[in-house]
């Protein structure tokens, strides 16, 4: 697939998002702002994740930061954007620091010290009570708009988001830094070898996972108005942004959307008609999918489909 016919898909997908307030009710509404706040978040993991093939759990740490951060300065009197712009600027030089870290692990022992990340915020968040408010949570100043406007604004917000990550991708996708994120996924001590500064590149894809994650937080913070601990560091997070990824297409300029969307959109269809299964038969579809489709849903339109019932009738037609 050229890459103007994937930028066109994509326009369309933004399109249709942006359209849903005119046409569809609040709840719709919702769904559009949840489904492109989750797509920006997977696409910030395929950085790392897709591209350099670090297997990173991260993101709900680098979200719930941005989402306190964001709170915090809107509580203290900063205007709104430059809350989520303080936002994004802490979560980056936290990534940055934490980066030099943990990126010297590989394979488990990285994936696992990612989700220590995860842990440690949440814990230092929860006892930070004189800051934080501890497990009580924390109240953010609201918008003393209409509901309607309220969540056009806050869609077209994490549209506008959407947009910029998916445009850091292309970029990466089609520069040397992307080319050097694929070969240090192959094999990281061969780039090396061949001159490719393999802990730069990794610490860079880091923050560039990250720094969104935490406008994304803030934005979401200001948009509930309230936050706690157990919401903004959803252990849950750390394995869906991954899952949706995946299951689009991990490394691939479209398949964080379309898995997005394909998850968010199962998850609400379980939600409403098996209120007790939902989470079990949302998990096992997407098990069967990932096992089916190695390299995501994306495969089906590139025409590379890798399903066993569709081999054997190709086998069967060449025969």
């Amino acid at each position: 697939m050229s890459n103007p016919v994937r930028i066109g898909l994509f326009a369309i997908w933004i399109v249709v998002l942006g359209s849903v307030p005119f046409w569809g009710d609040n709840a719709m509404a919702r769904t559009a702002i949840m489904l492109a706040m989750s797509s920006v978040l997977a696409y910030s993991w395929n950085i790392i994740g897709g591209f350099a093939g670090y297997p990173s759990f991260s993101t709900a740490a680098f979200f719930g930061l941005g989402s306190y951060v964001g709170a915090l300065c809107q509580g203290a009197g900063v205007p709104m954007p430059l809350a989520w712009l303080a936002a994004t600027i802490f979560v980056a030089a936290f990534a940055g620091l934490i980066g030099g870290i943990v990126l010297r692990l590989r394979g488990h022992y990285f994936a696992i010290a990612s989700i220590a990340i995860v842990e440690v915020c949440r814990l230092v968040v929860a006892a930070w009570g004189s800051l934080t408010g501890g497990g009580n949570g924390l109240n953010v100043p609201l918008l003393m708009w209409s509901p309607d406007n309220t969540i056009l604004f806050f869609l077209m917000v994490m549209l506008a988001l959407l947009v910029i990550i998916f445009a850091i991708t292309v970029f990466i996708d089609r520069h040397r830094f992307g080319f050097a994120l694929k070969c240090i996924r192959q094999n990281e001590d061969a780039a090396d070898m061949v001159g490719v500064d393999a802990t730069r590149f990794k610490i860079l894809a880091y923050v560039l996972s990250a720094f969104l994650c935490g406008t994304a937080g803030a934005v979401y913070a200001s948009w509930i108005g309230y936050i706690d601990p157990t919401d903004s560091f959803q252990i849950v997070m750390t394995v869906e942004i991954p899952v949706m990824a995946m299951l689009g297409g991990a490394g691939t300029v479209l398949g964080p959307a379309i898995g997005a969307a394909a998850f968010v959109v199962l998850e609400e269809i379980f939600w409403a008609n098996f209120l007790d299964w939902n989470r079990a038969i949302l998990g096992a579809i997407i098990v069967v999918v990932i096992f089916a489709l190695p390299g995501g849903l994306i495969r089906i339109f590139s025409g590379r489909t890798r399903l066993p019932f569709l081999r054997s009738r190709s086998t069967e037609a060449v025969q």
